[in-house]
């Protein structure tokens, strides 16, 4: 089977490992490099030389410990690190991962998951060149890129964001993202099955074990199998069973009611919320929160990602458009200038919605501001608006068009709006417009 290759650092003091890690990276094709100590692998990271796709990184070396080698190293040329370590444990683990290390191996490893792992790595970074899926602004680019590193993991994921930002979403590219994307992704909202059945659903029961229960019946969790068990708004779950996912998480098994017999549960938890479970005002469980938030994201508003308005409601618009009987085409300037200005208090399921509506009951080829916000009455614009303000909002506005229709890539928006790459990188700057460089 093919596989990528690339230029490859191994940072190990042990002679035998890493001349065995050698050996067998460059049978691979691999170019590899190999440094035993620290301070050689912060030096040759930071000298200015052909850049690495991958460092192979042991924990313990004699002269200073790798998390600090990829700290050092990281401030002036960030390089992927993939870790090594015959003491690892799941904290480290998690440190690791959310300081930007794109995985992790505990030795003693067979070489065969290390060679996955690396072309996993491998494949990770070229990915980042791809086209975003979940967002063209740099705070979405960066979270898909995190999506990306904790796909290959079994810890759980806790995604949190306000109401409509796209946790589901988020939570299905990081199972299509995952080596298994054919496996089952069971999608649970806990706020939408009443408290005393949602134990039932989501743990399953026997035939007879309570008044109705006239046949077996496999709850959620069973259905996941080894694939994503997606609780969504886990935030709104009652105590009661929020304990009895904790002991899920800890003992990898479960009862069925009415059953003796222990299930196990070899699924991925992912979870979503738009509370902040974690904050000291919180009624739900710390000890669950500590568990389920082992590889964190976080989703900001859309208000707070301008660049991502017009690009999502173009996906928005061409999924409407493939999939109903409708004469809309496309979106008036006047419409995106709306769009543009509007609060979007509900996110992009409000963005979503409104062009559901406009679609369905416009007569126009292109939508027009009246058909997306017929609510407001007027579009006079904002008042008490000097000529220098109302020159920077345009310009503002076209700049996120710019960066909508080329999906953020700033030479291509540069050439489109007829000024330098530097010129358009000022004015994003002045205008907090931010997105990949």
């Amino acid at each position: 089977m093919q596989h990528e290759t690339g230029r490859i650092a191994i940072l190990e003091d042990d002679p035998i490992m890493g001349e065995s890690l050698c050996q067998r990276l460059s049978l691979e094709g691999h170019q590899v490099e190999w440094w035993t100590k620290g301070e050689e692998a912060v030096r040759k990271l930071s000298d200015g030389s052909p850049a690495f796709d991958l460092v192979l990184c042991d924990i313990r070396l004699p002269d200073m410990n790798g998390e600090d080698v990829f700290r050092q190293s990281s401030r002036e040329t960030p390089t992927p690190f993939l870790f090594m370590s015959g003491f690892g444990d799941v904290d480290q683990a998690v440190r690791l991962m959310r300081s930007g290390a794109v995985d992790f191996i505990t030795k003693p490893f067979e070489m065969s998951a290390l060679l996955d792992r690396i072309s996993s790595s491998l494949r990770t970074r070229s990915s980042a060149a791809v086209e975003g899926v979940l967002g063209i602004s740099r705070s979405m680019r960066d979270a898909e890129m995190m999506l990306r590193r904790y796909a290959s993991h079994p810890l759980p994921v806790l995604i949190q964001g306000e109401t409509g930002t796209g946790k589901e979403v988020s939570a299905r590219f990081l199972h299509r993202a995952s080596s298994d994307p054919a496996s089952p992704f069971i999608a649970v909202n806990c706020a939408a099955i009443p408290a005393d059945l949602l134990e039932s659903e989501l743990f399953g029961h026997e035939k007879g074990a309570f008044t109705g229960a006239n046949q077996l019946h496999r709850g959620y969790a069973e259905r996941a199998g080894n694939g994503v068990l997606f609780l969504d708004e886990i935030g709104d779950m009652p105590p009661s069973l929020q304990a009895k996912l904790l002991r899920l998480l800890e003992d990898n098994k479960f009862h069925r009611l009415g059953s003796e017999s222990p299930v196990s549960f070899k699924a991925r938890v992912v979870c979503a919320t738009h509370h902040d479970i974690g904050s000291e005002g919180s009624t739900f469980r710390k000890d669950l929160y500590f568990r389920l938030s082992a590889l964190p994201v976080t989703l900001p508003p859309l208000r707070e990602r301008p660049e991502d308005v017009l690009w999502l409601a173009q996906q928005f618009l061409e999924d409407i458009i493939r999939n109903r009987n409708v004469k809309v085409r496309g979106i008036s300037s006047l419409a995106e200038d709306v769009m543009l200005e509007h609060p979007w208090p509900g996110n992009a399921r409000e963005l979503r919605n409104r062009l559901e509506r406009a679609a369905a009951l416009s007569e126009n080829i292109l939508l027009l501001p009246a058909d997306l916000f017929p609510e407001k009455k007027g579009f006079e614009g904002r008042t008490g608006e000097t000529l220098s303000e109302a020159r920077d909002a345009a310009e503002k506005r076209q700049i996120l068009r710019a960066l909508s229709s080329t999906d953020g890539q700033i030479s291509q928006a540069a050439r489109q709006l007829g000024v330098s790459r530097t010129t358009l990188w000022e004015k994003m700057t002045r205008y907090g417009i931010e997105t990949r460089v």
